[in-house]
């Protein structure tokens, strides 16, 4: 499916390669939240994206984030700021874990806990 700017629709769920920008009504969609949730987050700067001929466009990357964001303000009724907060950190915690098990993997598991 394609969108009226020739941007393919991502429909919820539907697994998203490095290279696939979504519309900010796709992302909206993608989250189950309405597209004026998307420009509030934007303008917040607790999301970002590309607006190379006026009309916003996200990474895949950002869809992650965003679904993250969506899911911790419902769950917990958390403040967006809080929420991306809590989303910076689960990210950093997944990048620090991913380096260790590279080191790991090139020098061998370190000593283990008694």
């Amino acid at each position: 499916m394609t969108s009226a700017h020739n941007t393919p629709t991502v429909q919820p769920g539907e697994l998203l390669d490095d290279s696939a920008l979504l519309s900010l009504e796709d992302l909206a969609r993608t989250c189950h939240m309405a597209p004026d949730w998307v420009s509030e987050r934007l303008e917040a700067g607790l999301l970002q994206a590309d607006s190379p001929d006026g009309h916003w466009r996200f990474v895949s990357a950002t869809v992650v984030r965003a679904r993250r964001l969506a899911q911790l303000e419902t769950t917990f009724d958390a403040d967006p700021h809080l929420a991306a907060l809590t989303a910076d950190l689960i990210e950093e915690v997944a990048h620090l874990r991913q380096r260790l098990q590279h080191l790991e993997a090139a020098t061998g598991p370190g000593p283990q806990p008694r």
